[in-house]
């Protein structure tokens, strides 16, 4: 099961169980207001239905529905059923409690008891007003030392800058976008890569995207690869047009080597591998290794790791998770749905010899908000192990 049909099953079920709870009530209202209950119900869960439809850029690409429209219904949805579902969760596990509730006899203390259960069904309001509001663009720079076997003595300290999952469109303003690339600039890197998803879904501002980037002073460059956004938007074959006017390679299973003094740093790049054909992960792309170099693969999913180190690859740079992009922690204990369906939602993973990171990206997809899982500016500096 995938994450989205995963997602989507929790909210079909929490869906259920609120309707039956408003249907209870409205049950005992007279037939004509029955009927129109009934009725504004239902017309409800179909406007409902439909921006989680609108939700999936996907969806919105094939349509070519208009894009702050899609992007504002969708967002209003998936809001909505966040919200109730945790409601309808809440509502289950203190239904027990009621009896004790009733059982109190000091009226002050039933109301302290009523108001407290009330607040805490209310707190996810205040939770993703917070994680839109604040947490979306409190873009934060990751520095990572990162140690590798082998490494070439050309290569040590060299600065890689990594951006994912800009998103730019109706909840990250060119504005934002400027903010993150004057903050990556600051950080003079050697080198920078962007790992795929420019934007969300068809019609988002790839040009003005691509132009933000293009402000990245590297020494050697930025390079990139595509993201299941841009097949989504139907803009793979304009995205690596704009980016190659502006300077920017988006590799397409191929390779650009580089040297570094007596050094060399062969980077590849795939398009977006899907989820749903394992058997078929970088097929091909272990022809792109070059003996000798330093191999370094961009991929979107970051799911391949697995198959890259064994077919040669140094290190690997992805992104595609947002680091969950609501994580909660509770007692000490991370919980978060990425975790459920991929082992690689954020940071540095090691397998043998090799080595993934995995940034949280700069954007949002679904609701704008993101909570226990902020924005993230990745400088990696390559270390001798």
């Amino acid at each position: 099961m995938t994450l989205d049909s995963f997602v989507g099953l929790i909210f079909f079920i929490g869906q259920w169980r609120l309707a039956a709870l408003i249907l209870r009530r409205v049950r005992r209202w007279e037939a004509r207001r029955r009927s129109a209950g009934i009725f504004a119900m239902a017309l409800f869960g179909i406007l409902i239905a439909a921006g989680y439809a609108l939700s999936f850029s996907e969806v919105t690409g094939r349509l070519q529905f208009p894009r702050t429209v899609g992007a504002v219904w969708g967002a209003t949805a998936m809001c909505y059923l966040l919200i109730s579902t945790f409601f309808v969760l809440v509502e289950l596990l203190t239904t027990p409690l009621r009896r004790h509730f009733d059982a109190v006899t000091d009226p002050g203390r039933r109301r302290v008891l009523h108001m407290a259960r009330n607040a805490f069904a209310a707190s996810p309001f205040a939770v993703v007003a917070y994680g839109a509001l604040v947490q979306r663009t409190n873009f934060q720079i990751k520095e990572v030392d990162l140690a590798l076997a082998g490494l070439p003595t050309g290569l040590d300290g060299i600065r890689i800058l990594h951006l994912s999952d800009i998103h730019l469109g109706a909840f990250l303003s060119e504005a934002e976008l400027a903010r993150v690339i004057d903050a990556a600039c600051e950080l003079r890197p050697h080198i920078a890569f962007a790992t795929g998803d420019f934007i969300s879904t068809f019609g988002d501002p790839l040009e003005a995207c691509i132009r933000q980037l293009a402000r990245v002073k590297a020494d050697a460059g930025t390079f990139g690869c595509l993201g299941n956004h841009e097949r989504y938007a139907r803009a793979e074959s304009d995205t690596v047009a704009l980016a190659a006017r502006a300077g920017i390679p988006i590799l397409r299973g191929e390779a650009r080597r580089l040297q570094f003094g007596n050094a060399f740093l062969n980077i590849a790049g795939v398009d977006y591998q899907p989820l749903f054909h394992k058997e078929a992960y970088l097929a091909g792309a272990g022809s792109l290794v070059y003996p000798g170099a330093l191999n370094l693969l961009l991929s979107h999913n970051p799911d391949v790791f697995a198959v890259a180190a064994k077919q040669g690859y140094d290190l690997m740079l992805a992104g595609h998770t947002h680091g969950g992009q609501v994580a909660v922690e509770i007692l000490d204990q991370a919980i978060n749905p990425a975790r459920f369906f991929t082992p690689y939602v954020s940071g540095l993973y090691r397998l043998d010899r090799a080595a993934a990171y995995v940034t949280r990206g700069i954007g949002t997809i679904g609701i704008p908000a993101r909570i226990g899982a902020p924005p993230e500016i990745t400088l990696l500096r390559l270390r001798k192990a």
